[in-house]
This record gives C-alpha cells, sequence and structure tokens, in this order.
C-alpha cells in the first residue's frame, strides 16, 4: 500500500512537471505569436476602417450597385475621361494647395412637365459640390454621328421651359457651326448656363441638343442606340477644392517578416477588386498602410508625467495607442449613387507615418 501511493505521488509529481513545462511553452509560443496576431487583427480593422471611411465621405450608406456590365454601359468613351485614365495618378503632389475635382454627369430623360414628344434629352442632375462661385470649366460633349462626307452642322443647345408658360419650350441658348465627317465628339462652354442653373435651380428642366447637317439631319447622338452605348451626350465640370493643412510628423517604417513590437508603419495593400466595389473606375488597387505595435517605451520618453499616473492608476487609463499621425489623400474615379462620374480627393486613405497618442 505503501509503495503504491509513493508511485502515485511520483507520477503525480513527474505529471505535474509536464504539464508545466508544456504550459511555458505554449506561454512561450503564445508570447511569439501575440505580435503577428495583433498585426492581423490591426490589418483587418484598418480594411474594414478604409470601406466604412469611404462611403462615409460620399455619404453612402452602402456600397452603389454597379456592376462591371453596367459600367462598361455607362462609361463614356469620350476624350475627357479616357484622358483622365491615361494621365491619372492616385497621389496628391500636394496636400496643402488648393486642388481641383472634375465631375462627369451623364444625361437623362428631362422632367415630364418639360418633355414632349420632340424632346427625350437631356437632363444633367447637379452634383452638389458644384457651387456657382468654384467653377473653373464646364463643358457639354456632344458625340456626333459620321456624315457620308465631310459637311458643316449646326449644333444648337436649347433650354427647355415648362409648357404652362408661354407656348414656346424651348429657348435657344448656343449656335455654333462645326465641320463634321467621321464620327466625332464636340464640346460647346456651359459655364453661364450651368452658373444659371446653380443659382435659379428650379429653372432647371434639362436641354435639347441638336446637330443639324446641311440635308437637314440631326446627327447629334442623344441616346443609347445599339452600337452606340457610351456615346450619350455629357458635361464635364471641373471645380477648386480648398487645401486642408495637415500635422507633419514622422515614425517608424516596418515589415512584417520583422519581429518588431514598437509602434510601426507597415505596408497594405486594398484592392477594391476583392471587395467586389466595381464602381471604384480608378485606382483598382492602392497602397493604404496600417499602424500596428506597442507604445509604452516611446510614451514613458515623452510623456514620464502620464507614466506614473499610469502606474498609480492603471485602471484608470488605457494609456496611448499606436495610431496614424499623418494621413493623405489619393485621388479617386468612381461613380456616385447617381451614376455620375466624379473625380477627385478623397482624404485619409494613406498613413503616412504612425505615433503614440
Amino acid at each position: 500500500m505503501l509503495l503504491l501511493l509513493c508511485l502515485t505521488a511520483v507520477s503525480s509529481a513527474g505529471l505535474s512537471v509536464e504539464t508545466n513545462h508544456t504550459s511555458k511553452l505554449l506561454a512561450e509560443s503564445s508570447e511569439q505569436c501575440s505580435p503577428c496576431d495583433y498585426r492581423e487583427h490591426n490589418k483587418q480593422m484598418r480594411l474594414h476602417s478604409i470601406k466604412s471611411q469611404i462611403l462615409s465621405i460620399l455619404r453612402l450608406e452602402q456600397a452603389p450597385n454597379i456592376s462591371r456590365d453596367m459600367i462598361r454601359q455607362l462609361l463614356p468613351k469620350a476624350p475627357p475621361l479616357t484622358q483622365l485614365l491615361d494621365q491619372y495618378d492616385p497621389r496628391v503632389e500636394d496636400e496643402d494647395r488648393a486642388t481641383t475635382a472634375t465631375i462627369i454627369t451623364m444625361a437623362t430623360m428631362p422632367n415630364p412637365i418639360a418633355r414632349d414628344e420632340l424632346s427625350i434629352c437631356c437632363l444633367f442632375s447637379i452634383s452638389p459640390k458644384i457651387q456657382p462661385k468654384n467653377i473653373l470649366t464646364a463643358k457639354l460633349w456632344v458625340h456626333l454621328r459620321p456624315a457620308d462626307a465631310v459637311t458643316a452642322v449646326f449644333l444648337q443647345l436649347s433650354h427647355l421651359k415648362p409648357r404652362r408658360v408661354g407656348n414656346n419650350t424651348r429657348v435657344r441658348v448656343r449656335s455654333l457651326k462645326v465641320d463634321a465627317g467621321a464620327g466625332s465628339w464636340q464640346s460647346v462652354d456651359i459655364k453661364s448656363m450651368l452658373q444659371a442653373w446653380l443659382r435659379q435651380p428650379e429653372t432647371n428642366y434639362g436641354v435639347e441638343i441638336n446637330a443639324y447637317n446641311s440635308e437637314g439631319e440631326d446627327l447629334a447622338v442623344t441616346s443609347a442606340e445599339p452600337g452606340e452605348e457610351g456615346l450619350q451626350p455629357f458635361i464635364e465640370v471641373k471645380i477648386l477644392e480648398s487645401p486642408k493643412r495637415s500635422r507633419r510628423d514622422s515614425g517608424l517604417d516596418c515589415d512584417e517578416e520583422l519581429a518588431e513590437t514598437r509602434c510601426c508603419r507597415y505596408p497594405l495593400t486594398v484592392d477594391f477588386e476583392e471587395f467586389g466595389w466595381d464602381w471604384i473606375i480608378a485606382p483598382k488597387r492602392y497602397r493604404a498602410n496600417y499602424c500596428s505595435g506597442e507604445c509604452e517605451f516611446m510614451h514613458l520618453q515623452q510623456y514620464p508625467h502620464a507614466h506614473l499616473v499610469n502606474k498609480a492608476n492603471p485602471r484608470g487609463s488605457a494609456g496611448p495607442c499606436c495610431t496614424p499621425t499623418k494621413m493623405s489623400p489619393i485621388n479617386m474615379l468612381y461613380f456616385n449613387r447617381k451614376e455620375q462620374i466624379i473625380y477627385g480627393k478623397i482624404p485619409s486613405m494613406v498613413v503616412d507615418s504612425c505615433g503614440c497618442s
């Protein structure tokens, strides 16, 4: 009986030693992996934050439901958009300077009050970003169907009015002569007309667009006939945006392969196609970066008094966190919920430096 008790005690002691050793190994393994897990958590939080931030900035409750097929139909095959895509650069060179934004709005059918059987185009829904005083340029782009030979075409714009205001529901606002042969895009300056609409939005019932050749044939493309997708009229407006000054700072840059525990900036590429966000035309992906790491040592150096307070009352303060100290915007070309194409600056999309605060 005594022998059995001794064997049991020895066996229990051995099991206890083995269990303690295993627990120690698991704890050490957990400690080694905890920075990786913490960084992965911060990365996922950053991705979620970017999604929420973009929707919030653009005042969208949810991402616009625009498929790739719809985009192929909606994207105008026009010089301004082609130029934007060819020259697209996601970087904003100097955030402290005033910048420009380009807003492209496709035509829709006019208000039923002003529309009759002869007027099926065009109404333009004006973005609230556009104000009379911040307009730099405003152009209406119209595509002309090809003619049998080079011919003079009279491009006319008429302002639509409701039927109750007299018998004349059209007021001609612009008329110009252009030469047309092969199918081509023509632009018309509408800055004054757009400013008038903005000052009196109740007068915006749309415009009628015609381009008659010498034989009286209307060459203006005003609706999406088969083979003419992307050739509908649209307006291109460039506006001036005020600068927003930001605080400049520096911090550590790290790689995810390093076992760094201090507050650092890590690389992170955001892929909008992985989000299923086809409504963002450009960029399809960009380098966003994120912050991760501990702050106690840095906090000790910068704020020794706060460290003493935290030690005296550890539950009374959460302490400093590793957060972005400087962020910069990117340029983005996208569809909004009204299917307008916007080219402008989206703030705070790139983490430039990280620090403790």
